[in-house]
Parts: structure tokens; C-alpha cells; sequence
């Protein structure tokens, strides 16, 4: 019993320390995508996305975010999987549906598997090309960093195509909102797990939680969007 228990405690305490982790990633992650927007053809982003490339800090924190999604996604199938058990075995005992549940905690699994799945499509579209195979739209470019003209990929060619297609605009915008509904529960569930799980804490991390995913939630949908408009005027 203390063994299963512990068992349960630990991966529980995985799944929160990972998404703690990927939501920094994700804040990260918009910030230098926001620089998109700025109207100065792409200098400002392909400087950031530069730096992204050639830091060594970020460089060892690459390989570390790979296996913090491989984690969380792996613990948070098996965790949902024993979770509906439990809760299909209590129904089951009391004949009554569990009250008290939100529709994302219920739907974890789905939005997980949905969010993995545009994430390996955002993998194909970037970072293979970035990383791996390189791309004729990522030929060098100058920009001033710090006064200095630099010779960079140009990574701001390379987004501004992908978005030029209405579909891939689609999915990333539905990947966004089921991004939004994941992190509007998991956000206050992190903490939760980590101690901050009193009825006070708990409110106060709730409205967090919301407002941290209405933010991700249209910062990531309003990029593609605009990008699109863009390159369709």
C-alpha cells in the first residue's frame, strides 16, 4: 500500500516539476515569437531567434526540454489512464457520476495526445528544417547585434511561409486553444501537487491559471493569424 502510495506521490510530483518547467518554456517561447510582430522585416525576430541558436545556456536546456515533454507526456497518460480506473471503479460503487470536475481535468488525455501531435508537426515545420535539413528560405541575412552587423539565418523567412497557408494557420490556432484548456487546469494542478494546496492558494492559483492560459492561448493563436494577413496583403 505505502509502496503504490509513494509510487503515485512521485510520478504525480514528476508531472507537476515537468509542467512547471514547459510553462517557463512556453513564457520563453512567446516572448521571442511575439518579436514577429514587430514591423521591421524580420530583424528583431531573427536576432532573437539567433540567440536562441547560439547560447550555450539554451543549448543545454534544449536537450532537457526534450525529455521533459517525453515525461510529462508519458506520466500523464499513465496517470490519466489510473486516474478514470479510480474514478470508474468509485461510480461503479456509488452509482453516481463524480461531481466537482472540470471538462479539461476530465479531458487531459485528449488534449495531451492532441497537443503531442501538433508539437511533432511543429517540430517538421521548424526545427528539422532549422536544426537538420536546413531550408533555401533560412539563407543568411545581415543584422545589427550590439552595433555589429551579423551574418544570421533567416528564421523570419522561413515562419512567414509556413504561415502563409490558411491550414497550417488552422491547426496552430486549434492547437492553441487546446493548449489554453490544458494549461487552465494543469497550471493551478502543478502547484497544487507541490504544496501550495490550500482552499486560499488554491483560488488565487485557479485565476493564475486562467489568465496565464487565455494569455498562451491567444498570444500562440494570434502570431499564425496575423502573419497570415500579412503575407496575404
Amino acid at each position: 500500500m505505502s509502496s503504490t502510495l509513494g509510487s503515485s506521490i512521485v510520478k504525480k510530483l514528476l508531472m507537476s516539476l515537468s509542467g512547471l518547467f514547459l510553462i517557463t518554456f512556453l513564457l520563453v517561447h512567446l516572448t521571442v515569437n511575439s518579436f514577429l510582430l514587430i514591423p521591421d522585416g524580420g530583424e528583431f525576430f531573427n536576432a532573437g531567434a539567433h540567440f536562441m541558436a547560439t547560447n550555450p545556456a539554451i543549448r543545454v536546456i534544449e536537450p532537457l526540454l526534450a525529455i521533459g515533454f517525453l515525461i510529462h507526456i508519458l506520466y500523464g497518460i499513465k496517470l490519466t489512464i489510473e486516474n478514470r480506473k479510480a474514478r470508474g471503479s468509485a461510480r461503479y460503487a456509488s452509482g453516481k457520476k463524480t461531481t466537482g470536475v472540470t471538462w479539461a481535468s476530465q479531458n487531459m488525455l485528449v488534449l495531451g495526445i492532441t497537443i503531442a501531435a501538433f508539437l511533432v508537426l511543429h517540430i517538421a515545420h521548424f526545427w528539422v528544417k532549422m536544426k537538420l535539413t536546413g531550408d533555401p528560405l533560412l539563407e543568411h541575412t545581415t543584422i545589427t547585434i550590439g552595433g555589429v552587423e551579423t551574418e544570421v539565418e533567416n528564421s523570419y523567412a522561413l515562419v512567414n511561409y509556413t504561415f502563409s497557408y490558411l491550414w497550417v494557420v488552422i491547426v496552430y490556432v486549434i492547437a492553441a486553444v487546446g493548449l489554453a484548456i490544458h494549461l487552465s487546469h494543469g497550471f493551478w494542478s502543478a502547484f497544487q501537487t507541490i504544496g501550495f494546496s490550500n482552499e486560499i492558494w488554491r483560488k488565487r492559483l485557479t485565476v493564475l491559471g486562467n489568465l496565464f492560459a487565455v494569455l498562451i492561448g491567444f498570444g500562440f493563436s494570434i502570431i499564425p493569424v496575423l502573419q497570415y494577413l500579412f503575407y496575404q496583403g
